[in-house]
């Protein structure tokens, strides 16, 4: 029951179904491509020819087109239906202004008549008449007028809008609204959002509604991260999707790859000139015609030396979902090719989310899937190969990888074919045995652990469900999530936020009132197979709503921060992307406004990496929407440095996988006189976003790294360093006795401007 009001809340604006077609951006094809990029490039055109405005909720200008060539109904009520529905598709298409002038048509009829039309269809009207004004400033200003102040909560400064009239027209409607409905939170918040578009926040606001300023201010002064994103050129408008920021062609440099989830919208490639500047290789590289994508992973599967990238696709769409993902082999000379298929990865569910790892620990990447199926199934007594089970459920997938280019998928047999509506998948070893386990976030009831058990007599590796054991099933409706140790004391912790919740619940919490909204669990390892909720003791029991989200050490101080993406496909779910601050492994701080993260625009794919090579962390964060009106500019928040030690190491593995995906990092550092150890864990972060491989560690006000232990993934050596230099960049090589000093050009993203 939980899941279906969910999915209603999802679908339903006020009684009116507000779902629309997203991405507008015709890809271009690419005649020079290889047969299997030109194949996949067809297959995801033929999804776009295939497109039913009748039955597809996201084909939104395709609806539009669809309900004007409707002949106009005799019945009076059946008409203005279709008029709202006509109004509703051009606000979600992104025809904000005919938008307001319809809904303004319809709500001026029902106040000539107000009790002889029925009062949802005059409220639904109402608040999409109210949406339809602030939609129509943020197209305005935010959009057409970007700055890097932009929608950034609290708004001030650049930020502020210069075409007025529709904030002005949406704090009319949010008044009279609320004169009506007094403790209406989602019109309390939106309207303190508009006055604050217009500079007028907080006094500006009626005092019965005001939201106080002070509610916005950070636990912990960050220092402000600057959007450099435009200048840039690499602010790439378009809808919710995927990030990954690595050095693709090795020449030391991070590049960043993005992803639109619109079936028209083109994945884009920016490479990092290295002196402050990108260019877009995305046609050089072999990616035209490549859409679509609302995340994407990445890792060197074919130890080659160079990263490629894994493209989902499907997700939230149910049996329109049945699209197929992608693999991009890179080729080690500035080119992708879409392998899929010969890869034997080629299948067809909704999904937005996997994991790499080498989970029966011979030296090679596989590929953990999680898909998502809607409705009831006992997977754990389903024949996985029968034909009435594909046209009903997506079960989760395993591919072995062959060594030879080449994926099996073993879920079955190893026991994790699971059937549910997985939203995240991320892989640790939570038990420090030696093997990969898998845990899954479900928005349809208790999430996953799944226990590596190591081989079987048959060798198969197999895996075991201990989530209730080990006391990590909750929330019930969650979204990302990942492994990471935010103590520091060996153990691999778990995050996992929820996914239930209005913008109200939104207000509530900032308000301090009782919300209903599904909250996310820290769960620290207790180290003896189960886990503590410390939700409420790290300060974290608030309201997040998160989908895009990632970690890293924002400061330099070894302790692992982290950002999380909010929003859903609802226009009005305006609430603040949000950073949190791990100070210590005490408490997390709330950091939010402080460091200029707070986007009300919906966050998506984040990454984290050392774009300019100067020793801490930057943030890549794709910001958009479902709704094919719902777009907006990503950011690009540079680091402004916080004066703490650091250390960067290329790990690469020689037994174990390229990339050390999965490889443990000790470091033990002298700082102020005392001893202590941060530990760190190679891979690409949580499960709605791609970080860097390198391993970028923070070492705090550290004097001298004493001594660096690496235990290597599948191969299980272990290698100790001792004396490492602080401030620099080093390649080990597993098994080498001695590391490599890797010189670091850095550069200043604002001199270069």
């Amino acid at each position: 029951m939980r899941l279906k009001k969910l999915i209603r809340s999802i679908l339903v604006l006020g009684g009116v179904v507000f779902f629309a077609a997203c991405g507008q951006q015709d890809s271009g094809t690419d005649t020079n491509q290889p047969e299997s990029t030109r194949k996949m490039v067809a297959r995801l055109q033929k999804i776009v020819d295939s497109i039913d405005p009748k039955t597809n909720i996201y084909a939104n200008v395709e609806r539009l087109a669809y309900f004007q060539s409707l002949k106009k109904p005799l019945s009076r009520d059946k008409k203005i239906l279709l008029e709202a529905r006509i109004a509703q598709e051009m606000l979600y298409a992104g025809y904000n202004l005919q938008a307001v002038q319809r809904f303004e048509k319809l709500d001026k009829m029902f106040a000539r008549n107000p009790f002889f039309y029925p009062p949802r269809l005059v409220t639904a009207v109402k608040d999409l008449l109210a949406i339809s004004w602030l939609r129509l400033a943020e197209q305005e200003n935010c959009i057409e007028r970007h700055s890097t102040e932009s929608c950034l909560l609290p708004i001030q400064g650049k930020g502020i809008h210069e075409v007025r009239r529709g904030a002005e027209g949406a704090i009319k409607v949010y008044e009279e609204i609320l004169t009506r409905n007094p403790r209406d939170l989602n019109s309390i918040w939106l309207l303190n959002i508009a006055y604050m578009t217009l500079g007028q926040h907080p006094d500006g606001v009626p005092e019965q509604w005001r939201i106080p300023a002070e509610v916005f201010a950070s636990d912990y002064d960050i220092k402000r991260f600057i959007d450099h994103a435009p200048e840039l050129g690499i602010d790439t408008k378009g809808l919710a999707g995927g990030s990954v920021m690595d050095d693709f062609d090795n020449d030391g440099f991070l590049d960043i790859m993005v992803s639109s989830w619109g079936p028209r919208d083109q994945m884009h490639y920016y490479r990092n000139n290295g002196d402050g500047t990108f260019t877009e290789r995305t046609e050089e590289a072999g990616l035209l015609g490549l859409t679509g994508g609302l995340n994407m992973i990445h890792a060197d599967y074919n130890n080659d030396g160079f990263a490629d990238v894994f493209v989902l696709r499907g997700a939230w769409l149910g049996k329109d979902g049945r699209q197929p993902n992608s693999l991009l082999r890179n080729n080690g000379d500035g080119t992708f090719t879409d392998v899929t298929e010969e890869a034997g990865l080629l299948s067809f569910h909704p999904t937005q989310t996997a994991a790499w790892g080498d989970f029966d620990n011979d030296g090679l990447l596989d590929l953990f899937i999680g898909n998502e199926t809607v409705g009831n199934f006992e997977w754990e007594n389903l024949n996985l190969g029968g034909e009435a089970l594909s046209t009903k459920a997506n079960p989760c997938e395993l591919y072995r990888n062959n060594g030879d280019g080449t994926f099996t998928n073993i879920a079955g047999q190893a026991g994790v074919a699971f059937i549910g509506f997985v939203k995240g998948v991320a892989a640790g070893d939570f038990n420090n045995d030696g093997w990969l386990d898998i845990y899954l976030s479900r928005l349809d009831g208790a999430n996953v652990l799944f226990e590596n058990k190591g081989r079987d007599a048959s060798g198969m590796i197999t895996f075991e469900n201990v989530a209730a054991r080990a006391g990590v099933e909750e929330p019930n409706e969650s979204f990302p999530t990942w492994f990471f140790d935010y103590d520091n004391d060996g153990w691999l912790d778990i995050f996992v936020s929820g996914y239930s919740a209005s913008t109200g619940d939104i207000a509530a919490d900032y308000l301090g009132l009782p919300t209903k909204g599904e909250k996310p669990r820290l769960y620290r390892n207790r180290g003896d197979g189960t886990f503590e909720d410390v939700t409420g003791k790290m300060k974290l029991d608030k309201i997040l709503y998160t989908m895009g989200c990632n970690y890293g050490d924002l400061d330099n101080d070894g302790w692992l921060d982290f950002y999380v993406g909010t929003g859903d496909p609802d226009y009005r779910a305006l609430m603040p992307n949000r950073m949190f601050r791990n100070a210590e492994g005490n408490v997390f701080q709330d950091v939010t406004t402080s460091g200029g993260f707070g986007h009300v625009q919906k966050g998506h794919g984040v990454a984290f990496g050392d774009l300019d090579n100067d020793g801490d962390q930057d943030v890549y964060a794709v910001i958009g929407g479902a709704l094919s009106g719902d777009v907006f500019q990503n950011a690009f928040f540079v680091n402004p440095g916080h004066g703490n030690r650091w250390i960067t190491i290329r790990l690469q593995g020689v037994r174990s996988n390229r990339a050390a995906i999965g490889a443990r990092l000790r470091v033990r550092v002298l700082e102020n006189g005392r001893e202590r150890d941060i530990h760190v864990v190679a891979g690409s972060g949580g499960s709605f976003g791609s970080s860097s491989l390198q391993q970028e560690i923070g070492l705090g006000e550290a004097e001298r790294i004493l001594e660096l232990e690496i235990l290597w993934p599948g191969s299980g050596e272990r290698q100790i360093f001792r004396d490492l230099p602080v401030d620099q960049c080093i390649r080990i090589v597993e098994g080498e006795p001695k590391f490599e000093l890797i010189p670091m050009q850095s550069f200043s993203v604002s001199a270069a401007q």
